[in-house]
């Protein structure tokens, strides 16, 4: 047995060398075992990686766009160069297998990319003669300390979503990573220590509500970014704004696919095997409610249970299809999710509860689960299970499947399959969701588009990257702007009058 490996905090450039009071438990999904132990931040501690982060502002917050992109481009190929580094530490600490792990890092890469295009991004207007000797023009500029709670699902891409672009628009940022899979993020710091971003512009401080309320509530910290549960989404969004900070807190999900008859059925099992079970289904994406219109559900149900049965679940290091989940205690209340549904009445198609799996006995199991003859009032349909479960719900039109899915209170992502286009197009009009797949899974927008969801899946109103969150993490400022010409009565600096 080896010494469980101690966690930090990351703090104006280097590991924090103080004592913690109180710690976390970080155990390996796949086999039980107690890997770290993760120091919790007192309010004492947020307050010193703030203040360094606040010192760092004032000369980072001034440095040239060209200065800070090259910055991003070598943290961008630092960061491809090992990322199968921390991919392993991702895989070692939230269970997904390698080959999803690495994708992970891949998204996040993509973000890095577009921030490196930050002088671009933050040019401004210019209206040239608005009035007689009248010019307006607008700049935008950083706002200071930015804070990002991260969730455990994602503990490389998520926070991937916003740093790389606060940071190239001059802001110097403070992470909390989850408590569940913290290394990803100090691994992270290190990076951007050998790219020569400057001591203090990157901070991680891990910990728990004390220290999630600490940045809610410093006066110091201009803004917040959060994902995860629509519950703590609400507490955050509420919370930071009431604290006068700009808020972008994304909640959660209940991702439907909309199965038409005219679907191609191959590509819809595939599709509904890959969005349901990838990443053993802990992502907000996750397709976790597939809506069969008309006879389609038998011979789809048929398709996917072949495709589950293929599939192999195990420890991520091994070359499985699909890993543990993040904690026991998750699991569990997966496993309950199923259970519910049994006793509510619906089919359990494939039953994952008491899986076959490559690994250790004391890894956190749970297998592929597919559910049919769901209806709306399970809680299994209802709740965001966030699990390897997925439900199959039977509805007799088009019609009844968009009131559906607009009638649920999430609103993140959806999916249509068919090959009608006119039913397509129908259904990204009228569908009230904040990403749309047709044919496609998993919508999840490229770094240049921005990323969220509408209703109970977004508190505020910006949502990841792209241009939306270049305008998050900076202000506008406009500027009139009148310089007398000295051959018109201003004063004299020895300019010819004419000719």
């Amino acid at each position: 047995m080896t010494e469980p490996t101690r966690i930090s905090h990351w703090i104006d450039g280097k590991p924090f060398g103080g004592v913690a009071e109180r710690t976390g438990e970080v155990r390996d999904p796949a086999t039980g075992a107690l890997s770290g132990r993760v120091d919790f931040a007192t309010s004492e501690v947020m307050d010193e990686a703030v203040a360094a982060a606040k010192a760092a502002f004032a000369e980072w917050g001034k440095t040239s766009l060209t200065k800070r992109a090259t910055v991003l481009f070598a943290f961008r190929h630092l960061l491809n160069e090992r990322k199968e580094e921390l991919a392993a530490i991702i895989t070692a600490e939230h269970g997904k297998v390698l080959s999803d792990a690495l994708g992970e890092v891949t998204r996040g890469l993509e973000v890095v990319e577009f921030a490196c295009g930050i002088p671009h991004l933050l040019k401004g207007g210019y209206s040239e003669g608005v009035s007689t000797g009248v010019d307006v023009y607008s700049i935008r500029q950083p706002l200071g300390v930015v804070g990002i709670i991260s969730p455990f699902n994602f503990p490389a891409m998520v926070p991937m979503w916003f740093f790389p672009i606060a940071i190239a628009a001059g802001n110097t940022v403070i992470v909390k990573p989850s408590e569940k899979d913290p290394s990803a993020a100090n691994f992270i710091a290190q990076l951007w220590a050998e790219a020569g971003l400057p001591a203090g512009v990157f901070n991680v401080v891990h910990g728990d509500k004390v220290a999630v309320d600490s940045l809610l509530t410093h006066k110091d910290v201009k803004s917040v970014s959060f994902v995860g549960s629509t519950a703590i989404a609400k507490y955050v969004y509420e919370t930071g704004t009431a604290h006068g900070k700009r808020v972008q807190a994304l909640g959660g999900a209940k991702n439907h696919m909309v199965v038409l008859p005219d679907a191609d059925l191959d590509l819809a099992a595939d599709a509904a095997v890959n969005a349901g079970f990838g990443s053993a289904g802990e992502r907000c994406m996750a397709i976790s409610a597939l809506v069969c219109v008309g006879d389609v559900a038998d011979p789809l149900v048929a398709k996917i249970s072949e495709r589950m049965a293929t599939l192999r679940t195990g420890d991520g290091r091994r070359g499985s299809d699909m890993g543990p989940l993040v904690t026991e205690v998750h699991r569990d209340k997966v496993k309950s999710y199923i259970d519910a549904g049994e006793a509510d009445g619906a089919t359990i198609v494939v039953d994952g509860r008491n899986p076959e799996v490559d690994g250790e006995p004391g890894g956190y199991w749970l297998g592929p689960t597919l559910i049919d003859n769901v209806t709306t009032d399970m809680s299994v349909y209802t709740d965001e299970i966030f699990g390897p479960v997925l439900s199959v719900v039977r509805v007799d039109s088009y019609d009844v499947a968009l009131q559906m899915v607009n009638d649920h209170p999430y609103g993140n992502g959806t999916a249509i399959f068919t090959n009608d286009g006119g039913a397509a197009r129908r259904y990204q009009n009228e569908v009230e969701v904040g990403m749309v797949g047709i044919n496609v899974p998993i919508p999840v927008p490229m770094a240049y588009y921005s990323f969220g969801g509408w209703k109970s899946s977004l508190f505020g109103d910006s949502h990841a990257h792209g241009t939306e969150g270049v305008h998050f993490f900076t202000r506008g400022k406009v500027v009139t702007s009148r310089w007398l010409d000295p051959s018109h009565g201003g004063i004299n600096l020895g300019f010819p009058t004419h000719g």
